[in-house]
């Protein structure tokens, strides 16, 4: 665990970023910075100990924030589908952010595996090509991420600041996440679109274990920047987790298949094991715990 650091994380409203500063600030001084238009968040964080600051951060408007943080953990991001909007805040940010903190003994970016061409069900590694994944639901998405990827590199260069860059898969957890959405639709009775080359394979990764692989990725920040995969050691269909987490619930998903869908994006974690180690949490084990906390009232 990290113990005794000043810690500043962005974008920590969101499904990634709360629950790794509410951990964080058990150990540590931790600051928060968001938009903070969710009051309800903002007084999760505070109650955890974290101290919140309303920034926008693709205005560049730092002044007043400490410059003497010796930890940043990046969870920002944007998918309004508005290009200008999105590579301010997703790739823009990071330059203002690393430029302010740059005396910091660690930069964690997270970034996305969306960064990845599409290539049916390859295990995509550091080192493939990277592509517009995400065109058809999120058209500004994976550019951005791209291009945010890009600023995090020269940052970690230029400023001589150890940088990781992390791609995480498909996060989910208590605080939410794409089967935590299946979930809402099947209740819901909506259908969910898959992509027509099935199985639809990712590799989901509780937010338990992204709160403990948050250290690690720190301790591993070099420059140049390391990139690696951050996502679950199992890899699993979105045609599977929707089948178990219906049968917990006792509803039968319906699973509408067309090219008008995210693909396939399951990851190559050898990288990934062999600098900060596999997940812990089954996905089995991790998606039932998500339905039971996020619906107790349909487990009694």
């Amino acid at each position: 665990m990290l113990e005794g650091a000043k810690v500043l994380v962005t974008g920590a409203t969101g499904q990634v970023g709360l629950p790794v500063a509410r951990t964080l600030a058990s150990r540590n001084e931790v600051w928060a910075l968001a938009r903070f238009k969710d009051q309800g968040a903002r007084q999760a964080l505070e109650e955890a100990g974290v101290r919140c600051c309303t920034v926008d951060l693709s205005s560049g408007q730092l002044d007043g924030l400490p410059d003497d943080f010796t930890h940043v953990a990046n969870f920002a991001v944007a998918k309004s589908s508005n290009f200008q909007r999105d590579l301010a805040i997703n790739a823009e940010s990071v330059g203002f952010l690393m430029s302010h903190c740059r005396s910091a003994r660690a930069f964690l970016h997270c970034s996305s595996t969306a960064v990845y061409q599409p290539n049916g069900h390859h295990r995509f590694k550091e080192t493939d090509p990277l592509g517009d994944n995400h065109r058809l639901v999120l058209p500004s998405y994976s550019i951005s991420k791209i291009a945010a990827e890009a600023v995090a590199r020269f940052g970690a260069k230029h400023w001589n600041l150890p940088t990781t860059i992390a791609r995480l898969n498909v996060p989910y957890g208590d605080n939410g996440g794409w089967p935590a959405l299946h979930l809402d639709w099947m209740l819901a009775g909506v259908p969910i679109a898959l992509h027509a080359d099935k199985p639809n394979l990712f590799n989901p990764i509780h937010e338990d274990d992204i709160v403990e692989q948050v250290p690690k990725l720190f301790e591993i920040a070099d420059v140049p920047a390391v990139v690696l995969n951050w996502a679950g050691k199992d890899q699993v269909s979105m045609e599977e987790w929707c089948e178990f987490l219906g049968r917990l619930v006792g509803v039968e998903p319906k699973l509408a298949y067309t090219t008008q869908a995210i693909a396939s994006v399951t990851t190559d974690n050898t990288l990934m094991h062999q600098l900060i180690g596999q997940t812990r949490v089954p996905w089995r084990e991790g998606m039932e715990r998500m339905a039971r906390a996020r619906h107790p009232e349909l487990f009694g």
